[in-house]
């Protein structure tokens, strides 16, 4: 056994007689997920009066004396890295940022560095308490590279537990997420939900498709402004996301699966080049100085995981995006 980061014993009551170990304990000990508590019980670092048990579910009996052995969390892997970071919050539980442009957040093939990941590790250092045993930060929800805007991170399991309920089950707690967009064209109406589930794209891995057989997705969208081109005909508008799930790059392919894919989104819009040349010549050279999808995670609210607070997030919108959008008002502004 590894030499313990902290010791806690429970003494089983009565009502708890026959129970699983595993569920007893992550009841007792909130500190710990259940399966962070699973995986030290085969570790061998959880006893019953003494004896090293290593069976999750152990059926427990009425007066059984528990010792949970803690060890220190493993040092990070990755390794930290001095990036600079815009933080909204921050306190022992969780971080909230918010994310520039071009910041992967968690390392992968091609980008094994320089990640929000490696960011987190060197800032928050010792205030991880351990997510699974090692001191990671915990991602619960993710923004694409280049999308901008505000991300909550978890630093302890407890944390990371709490954040991961809410983000999995949205009816059930205050949790919001708002983006702004500026997407081609003008949708007819003023508002509308896309209810249209997602799975990776039959032909290309790195994509995603409207699939019928997909996990559920839900978009909430409002346009806020249009923007006529050089013609005077609609060619742009600035619209609000709120979602009812987080499925990888939803917003993107649900605003293109209703024929308003984001500006500057090369993966989903086809078509942008002919969209581009009715934009006014500065319009353009915003859009071609934007050089990402023109997307902005704006609003987070979320409970706090100890507190039970309501906390609740903005993130401005950034000059790039913020310019392409004064372009687009120049050329023909149109408020629904």
């Amino acid at each position: 056994m590894t030499a313990p980061q902290f010791i806690e014993t429970v003494t089983v009551a009565a009502e708890e007689a026959g129970e699983r170990l595993d569920r007893v304990l992550a009841l007792r000990i909130p500190s710990l997920s259940r399966s962070r508590l699973k995986a030290l019980i085969l570790a061998g670092e959880i006893t019953i009066d003494g004896r090293t048990i290593r069976d999750p579910g152990q059926r427990v009996k009425s007066g059984d004396a528990v010792t949970v052995a803690v060890p220190e969390a493993e040092p990070a892997t990755p390794a930290g890295e001095a990036i600079p970071l815009t933080i909204l919050y921050e306190d022992d539980a969780l971080i909230v940022i918010d994310k520039p442009k071009g910041l992967v957040v968690h390392p992968a093939a091609g980008h094994a560095s320089g990640t929000l990941v490696n960011a987190l590790i060197a800032h928050c250092g010792e205030s991880l308490s351990g997510i699974g045993g090692v001191k990671r930060p915990g991602i619960v929800h993710r923004l694409d590279k280049d999308t901008t805007g505000v991300m909550v991170v978890a630093k302890t399991d407890r944390a990371h537990r709490s954040l991961s309920a809410q983000f999995a089950n949205k009816a059930e707690g205050p949790l919001e997420r708002g983006y702004l967009a500026l997407v081609w064209g003008a949708p007819t109406r003023p508002r509308g939900t896309i209810d249209a589930p997602l799975d990776r794209h039959p032909h290309a891995r790195d994509k995603r498709a409207v699939r019928k057989d997909g996990r559920p997705a839900i978009t909430h969208w409002q346009v806020l402004e249009r923007y006529a081109g050089k013609d005077g005909e609609p060619a742009a508008s600035l619209v609000e996301c709120r979602l009812d799930t987080g499925r990888t790059h939803q917003i993107r392919v649900h605003l293109a699966h209703i024929g308003h894919p984001i500006m500057g989104d090369t993966t989903y819009a086809s078509g942008y080049k002919t969209k581009a040349s009715r934009l006014t010549p500065e319009a353009q050279a915003a859009l071609e100085g934007l050089g990402r999808q023109a997307l902005h995670a704006y609003l987070l609210a979320v409970e706090h995981p100890l507190s039970g607070k309501t906390l609740e997030f903005r993130s401005e919108l950034p000059e790039d995006f913020t310019r392409l959008r004064h372009e687009l008002a120049r050329g023909g502004p149109d408020r629904p």
